[in-house]
């Protein structure tokens, strides 16, 4: 690997509203952010077709025009943004100190701080037909598409509490829903399977399974199959749900960072402060509650300010340090 440095004082790791909103606020603070975007320059707003519960479009915007504006908004104040990967971090444990990382395995970035919106990634199903409709009716975000789908009948897919929780804020507004569950049981809690089965307009099917998303261009029906019986079945549907989870794309911060068990970096209360000084982190890298573009967005700005306030900390005992 060859050892090029390179010393900037703020990196921004993750290109999602998080990773944007904290190049603004850096920006505008002097603070000459040096932003990698990751393998998905603009995260997962850039497979969504409509955004239309962002503050300031009252017409609503597609992911990806948002997300070339919010770059621009970036640049426009002098944030450097690069195409590349961060495959690797060493991370100081002293307040003041320099981190290092890794980019695309060759160049190396010294960072006198770090904000961390990696984001997360939603799990799916992984059968042809379903990564084919991924923004033509296919959908991990029930909040933020289930609008679109409203008075229709809609599929959804997981037995856990956020699959039953999305269920319930989609038979509030849609026609019928179906519940696709793998086992004879769900694993929600109790209370939100009472709260599931108190809604006339779900129908869960247990031991289903999906087999394959119906339609050319966007959904238009579901075959499902009894994975103990192997019956199928064909439903027309308009929108389908992916509710399985979400794995945090954290997995280089493992071992120098606090997270919880699934993966998601810890924060310290009312702060995007990680276990390391100097390293803050926003986004769904470190929010597996909310996970909507707003919410990102303003953990990116609380993490720029963080970081403003930690180098002007730095700064300060370097100054009346004899």
């Amino acid at each position: 690997m060859s050892e090029q440095l390179e010393r900037v004082k703020t990196l921004i790791i993750g290109s999602g509203p998080a990773g944007y909103t904290a190049a603004i606020y850096a920006a505008r603070a002097d603070l000459r952010p040096v932003l990698y975007t990751g393998m998905e320059p603009g995260g997962q707003l850039t497979t969504t077709t409509e955004v239309d519960n962002f503050p300031g479009y009252p017409e609503g915007i597609d992911g990806p025009t948002m997300m070339v504006q919010l770059q621009q908004q970036a640049e426009r104040f002098g944030t450097d943004v690069r195409i590349g990967m961060i495959t690797a971090v060493d991370l100081s444990d002293e307040v003041g100190g320099i981190h290092k990382a890794t980019v695309d395995d060759s160049k190396i970035v010294e960072a006198e701080t770090i904000i961390i919106s990696t984001g997360a990634t939603a799990k799916y199903l992984n059968i042809p037909s379903e990564q084919r409709l991924r923004g033509g009716g296919v959908s991990a975000c029930a909040v933020c598409d289930g609008f679109f789908y409203k008075g229709q009948e809609v599929a959804i897919v997981g037995g856990g509490d956020t699959a039953a929780e999305e269920a319930s804020y989609l038979a509030n507004i849609c026609k019928k829903v179906t519940m696709l569950v793998r086992k004879d049981e769900m694993r929600a809690s109790k209370a939100m399977q009472h709260r599931v089965n108190s809604l006339e307009n779900i129908e869960i099917r247990y031991n289903t399974e999906v087999d394959e998303v119906i339609g050319d261009q966007v959904v238009e029906g579901l075959r499902m199959v009894n994975n103990q019986t192997g019956e199928k079945e064909e439903i027309a549907i308009t929108g389908l749900f992916i509710a399985i989870g979400h794995k945090p794309n954290t997995d280089i911060f493992k071992e120098q960072l606090e997270m919880d068990e699934t993966g998601y970096l810890i924060t310290q209360a009312k702060s995007t402060k990680t276990s390391r000084p100097g390293v803050f982190a926003s986004g769904d890298a470190q929010d597996k509650i909310y996970r909507q573009a707003i919410t990102a967005a303003g953990t990116g700005c609380m993490a720029a300010l963080d970081a403003e306030r930690y180098l002007a900390m730095v700064e300060s005992k370097e100054t009346v340090t004899p």
